[in-house]
């Protein structure tokens, strides 16, 4: 097995929902396979929403914004995500849901990586 990968996000993750990195990833395919972190690279156009509250009550999640305006929407509160490089972190036990308020690209990094 090969201890390297190069790719590209957008490819490699078009049969996963944009999930390029995690438990999820066969072992057979390398380095990829993680059950630490999990990485989602997100293209969103705008009026993109996650109607449904997703729950999250074992892992700790980090959202960064690449480009665009991507409001997150947490149990309790929201951040809105509009300049390069903003970010969000939030730990286990907190939904959330999310909208693309401009066509968007948004980086997510989820750990430990596990079955849902």
């Amino acid at each position: 097995m090969t201890q390297w990968y190069t790719g590209n996000a957008a490819d490699d993750g078009s049969e996963r929902r944009g999930w390029i990195l995690g438990h999820f990833i066969d072992p057979s395919e390398g380095v990829r396979h993680s059950k630490d972190v999990e990485v989602k690279w997100g293209t969103h156009p705008a009026g993109e929403t996650r109607p449904e509250w997703a729950p999250d009550d074992q892992r700790t999640t980090l959202v960064m914004l690449i480009q665009g305006k991507f409001h997150v929407y947490l149990t309790d509160d929201s951040a809105l995500l509009q300049r390069q490089g903003d970010y969000l972190v939030w730990g286990p036990g907190v939904e959330h849901s999310w909208e693309a308020e401009e066509d968007s690209i948004v980086v997510t990094v989820r750990w430990p990586s596990l079955p849902s």
